[in-house]
């Protein structure tokens, strides 16, 4: 997304150059009223830019301001400063340090010209939302490990009931459900939802009912 009051300051050739530019890495332009210049959407995370394209040493102080108000909304806020000229650049450090920002947040990234400030832009977005998406894949990666465990916990619980073996304890969990489910389960309930003969049952509800069942698991 980048900022209708934005766009309305820049030149009709950087803007289309913008546009070129995304449309070429499958980004599609949504022109908006937006408090910063930019937002991108990546991976499920927004990451947003303030992107000064003209950099003016009477102007300063409206820059960090708005820049300290922005960083509170957002998270991931950078700030892209084109500065072309060794002039300009002394005038941006001096600004920066008279401003008492915190250093790193956010993150200022001076640039040498317009277009490849926009560029840097979108390798950040980019950079962000892979950085996201394998976050993401990682605790997917982690949950499926927990669910493995404790489904072999699982297994190895209901199993080490005589006479029943890992078909079975697969059966009672997708039938019954939790280890809970099954010591409230009834013969019948077990014999009407599962595959177990009525022996079985009659073992399992005896397991979880009977001392001389349930005080000698075979647990290995």
């Amino acid at each position: 997304m980048m900022s209708t009051a934005w766009r309305d300051e820049q030149q009709p050739s950087f803007i289309n150059f913008i546009s070129c530019f995304l449309s070429a890495n499958s980004f599609r332009l949504n022109i908006v009223p937006i408090a910063p210049d930019f937002i991108f959407n990546c991976g499920g995370l927004s990451i947003a830019f303030i992107f000064v394209t003209n950099w003016d040493s009477n102007l300063t102080a409206s820059v960090f301001t708005r820049v300290q108000k922005l960083k509170e909304q957002f998270a991931h806020l950078y700030v892209v400063v084109n500065l072309p000229t060794e002039e300009q650049n002394d005038s941006f450090v001096r600004s920066y340090f008279k401003s008492d920002m915190e250093f790193g947040r956010p993150t200022f990234m001076p640039v040498l010209d317009i277009e490849m400030g926009f560029e840097k832009i979108l390798k950040i977005a980019l950079a962000r939302g892979i950085a996201k998406r394998q976050d993401a894949i990682s605790k997917l990666k982690a949950d499926r490990e927990r669910s493995v465990q404790t489904m072999d916990a699982y297994l190895r619980v209901v199993s080490s009931i005589p006479g029943i073996d890992s078909h079975d304890a697969n059966a009672l969990n997708q039938a019954v459900g939790s280890i809970e489910a099954i010591a409230k389960a009834s013969k019948e309930y077990i014999l009407e939802y599962t595959d177990l003969s009525a022996e079985k049952a009659e073992t399992i509800t005896r397991f979880f009912r009977d001392q001389s069942y349930y005080l000698g698991p075979k647990i290995s």
